[in-house]
């Protein structure tokens, strides 16, 4: 294994003077994460590198228009990437470096989250899936460390990179990737289907991710833990979890209901795409913000979305009582 200095000369001399690398981040995965500064426009870029061990399998021409075909996604909850090459033998890829910390640091941090912030976060992860879903893009690796917090907004990053390293290994008369022995998406969050290899794994496997990502942002744990990455995919494959309702009753139904039919074993008992999550997802964020606002809404206002309800709620208050004020003046 390179040492870090050594890969970070080697990158260096790749990207020349378009970078200048300044550190390297922990927690890359199958890659090697180095900050860099762009010299042109001084702004921070994050440049991955495929870990050496794994690199010599991966034909980096096919492992570079794969990612071109993901670098197409342009979306707000999506990081997109930048640019691919390769450093001596070791294909990289860039994208924007986002200032503020991974979904994985805030669970560690917090346990469970907020249902308002929860609902909030899931959101935008199932938006994001709705966008690339869209475009034939599927993530195989959806997780919490590849989800970042930023600006009250979640941004989902690598979108396109497990299937380009797979394709680039399969080129190369190793397929599947899991003949390398090391596993095309993370054994806690992988769908039955995608931890058995099967061919015909579609975009239902990031549905099936989202919901063990939604059940540990709810419950603060994964629904299996504490087991070897063997046993976890047997777990995924043959046992049914707690329902999230029984782990944290005050989850509004409807997004319990979701979450428990995306970690259905088989896909076609699962949501058939992100857009339905989505929907549900706004439904319950309407029905938290109908809450916030205590009584029932005035009949006039109840046509209008629930955030605007409580705005021109609020404001009709402050008028209220502006006019008692007055009034009590007046006196």
């Amino acid at each position: 294994m390179l040492s870090t200095i050594e890969l970070r000369k080697q990158l260096q001399i790749t990207v020349g003077d378009a970078f200048v690398i300044e550190r390297e981040l922990k927690g890359g995965g199958m890659s090697r994460v180095f900050v860099a500064r762009e010299t042109a426009l001084g702004r921070e870029v994050v440049i991955k590198v495929l870990a050496p061990e794994l690199a010599g399998s991966v034909s980096g021409e096919r492992f570079r228009r794969e990612i071109e075909l993901a670098a197409r996604l342009q979306h707000p909850n999506i990081v997109p990437l930048l640019a691919a090459g390769e450093a001596r033998g070791l294909p990289y890829y860039t994208m924007p470096f986002v200032a503020g910390e991974s979904l994985r640091d805030r669970i560690a941090r917090s346990a469970e989250l907020p249902i308002d912030d929860a609902i909030s976060l899931l959101r935008d992860l199932a938006r994001a899936l709705a966008y690339a879903h869209g475009r034939g893009v599927v993530h195989r690796d959806i997780k919490p460390d590849n989800v970042l917090l930023a600006q009250d907004s979640a941004v989902v990053t690598d979108f396109g990179v497990a299937k380009a390293l797979n394709d680039a290994i399969t080129l190369g008369g190793l397929s599947p990737l899991t003949s390398t022995g090391v596993a095309l998406g993370t054994p806690a969050y992988m769908a039955p289907e995608q931890s058995a290899a099967d061919p015909g794994a579609d975009h239902r496997v990031d549905i099936y991710a989202f919901g063990v990502v939604a059940y540990e942002v709810l419950t603060g744990l994964p629904p299996f833990s504490a087991r070897n990455p063997q046993a976890l995919i047997a777990a995924h494959a043959t046992e049914a979890p707690v329902p999230v309702a029984v782990r944290r009753p005050a989850t509004p139904p409807q997004l319990a209901a979701i979450v428990m039919r995306c970690l259905a074993k088989r896909p076609a008992e699962r949501p058939q795409s992100a857009d339905e999550i989505v929907r549900v997802l706004e439904a319950a964020a309407d029905q938290t913000a109908e809450g916030l606002a205590g009584a029932a809404p005035p009949l006039a206002l109840r046509g209008w979305p629930a955030r605007r309800r409580l705005i021109a709620m609020l404001v009709m208050a402050a008028i209220v009582v502006g006019l008692i004020a007055a009034v009590v003046m007046r006196g």
